[in-house]
């Protein structure tokens, strides 16, 4: 999974939150900001997780303000382990 997250998501502790929830799930990537204001999430591991992940993205539990989260389903490329902020 790859999601892209926009609104107010930098600054108010969303790759922390968005870290915490992958690990819960299982998941392994990273989160990093990007120039842009938006924040994007890598993750890979079982698709039901990935897609556990990607509706708390989209839910209001997360921290700040989002306001359209993209996304897009690859291949997993394999070999990643933990969750990073980046």
């Amino acid at each position: 999974l790859t999601a892209w997250v926009e609104g107010r998501v930098q600054g108010v502790g969303f790759r922390w939150w968005a870290r915490a929830r992958a690990l819960e799930l299982g998941l392994a990537g990273w989160a990093e900001n990007l120039e842009d204001g938006r924040v994007r999430v890598i993750a890979e591991g079982a698709s039901a997780a990935c897609g556990e992940l990607l509706a708390l993205l989209e839910g209001t539990e997360a921290p700040g303000r989002v306001v359209r989260v993209t996304h897009r389903w690859d291949e997993p490329h394999g070999g990643l382990t933990g969750f990073a902020e980046r």
